[in-house]
């Protein structure tokens, strides 16, 4: 029995779809992630409960957070991007959180760089009137302790799956669920492989100078460098395409009864053609979210989706060779150049490090 719906609906579903594929199926990932920073920051003293928590999110992290205040007595302001829909900022006001949306952007890149821009104001907002009470600014994109909570995924993973021989799958994002999931899981077994999905137009692995055509997949790329991207830990990139995903999400409900969102269709794309060159291993790949809030975008247009048999990605050899629709290269868990620049550098130079409380 549960204490609060949050710790009920983080848990994923571990289903196997063929004799060597399993899918780890969330209602919504980041949950993990949310509840176990949260409860953190309070047991060290960096917040205390009635503070506000205040985030940018382009809608799954929202949620998430906005659950994880529920839980333990906080306050939950969320500056969202564009793509967070009706239903779910009705959900997130109900919840006692307070939410402001950007204007509408050209790009992906200006979109989050509005949305880092007002959090900075809130913050300077906070500092001179301190009857506005405390704001503590959560980061999801730049603060390691969103890895902490992975760990009691990672159990799961051990006890229904086991580590030998096996392969995760999953969009890069902020990096925080597929690295803090492979830094628990390879304490047992260094060998367990790491095999990342980005978007074209993403800087976060190198695919800034190629654009999609539809639509960038916000939810696992980027526009600013993220430091909860830890570039080493990764074995393999897959670089998708917005088409690509969208008929591959279409297939696996169609073929799987799954029905999961746009990043998912992403790791069951990659996850069948790794598993088709590499029968010999265990995969495992992460359906971060339901296909709900994806229903106009995606499934709607399913009779005219790309056969996903017919598929296959351009290996490459270095950034410079990505091709569209998609493209695979050894990463060979080594540092990228990506890593090592400003994670704010589209943010007004008002800056706070990683773990600034502000009083």
């Amino acid at each position: 029995m549960f204490d609060h719906i949050a710790d009920a609906i983080k848990i994923p579903d571990i289903v196997r779809l063929t004799d060597n594929v399993f899918v780890a199926r969330f209602e919504t990932m980041k949950v993990y992630s949310a509840l176990a920073a949260v409860r953190h920051l309070l047991e060290t003293g960096r917040v205390r409960r009635g503070d506000t928590l205040v985030d940018s999110s382009s809608g799954i992290y929202a949620y998430a957070l906005a659950m994880a205040c529920h839980k333990y007595g906080m306050k939950c302001h969320i500056v969202g991007s564009t793509t967070v829909d009706r239903t779910l900022r009705t959900q997130l006001e109900i919840l006692g959180a307070t939410v402001e949306q950007v204007r509408p952007s050209a790009s992906l890149k200006l979109d989050q760089k509005q949305r880092v821009e007002r959090i900075q104001e809130i913050l300077r907002e906070s500092e001179a009137n301190p009857s506005l009470g405390n704001v503590y600014w959560m980061r999801q994109y730049h603060n390691d302790i969103h890895y902490l909570g992975y760990r009691e995924f990672a159990d799961i993973v051990r006890r229904e799956i086991g580590v030998d021989d096996l392969t995760v799958v999953g969009g890069v994002g902020s990096g925080a669920s597929t690295g803090g999931l492979v830094t628990a899981l390879r304490e047992t077994d260094p060998a367990v492989e790491l095999v990342g999905i980005q978007p074209f137009g993403s800087v976060t692995f190198g695919s800034e100078h190629i654009e999609d055509p539809e639509v960038i997949i916000a939810g696992i790329g980027s526009s600013i460098p993220f430091r909860n991207v830890r570039h080493e830990l990764y074995d393999t990139m897959h670089w998708v395409s917005f088409d690509h995903a969208r008929s591959a999400s279409v297939e696996l409900l169609r073929r799987h009864a799954v029905f999961a969102g746009l990043s998912t269709g992403c790791c069951y794309l990659v996850t069948r053609w790794e598993a088709r060159r590499r029968p010999d291993r265990r995969y495992l790949f992460i359906a971060a979210d339901t296909g709900h809030r994806y229903l106009d975008h995606v499934f709607a247009r399913h009779e005219d989706v790309l056969p996903i048999d017919e598929l296959a990605p351009t290996r490459v050899n270095s950034l410079d060779e990505l091709t569209f629709p998609w493209s695979v290269m050894a990463w060979d868990r080594r540092p990228h150049r990506a890593a090592d620049t400003d994670a704010d550098s589209t943010a007004t130079p008002h800056h706070h490090t990683l773990e600034e409380t502000v009083r």
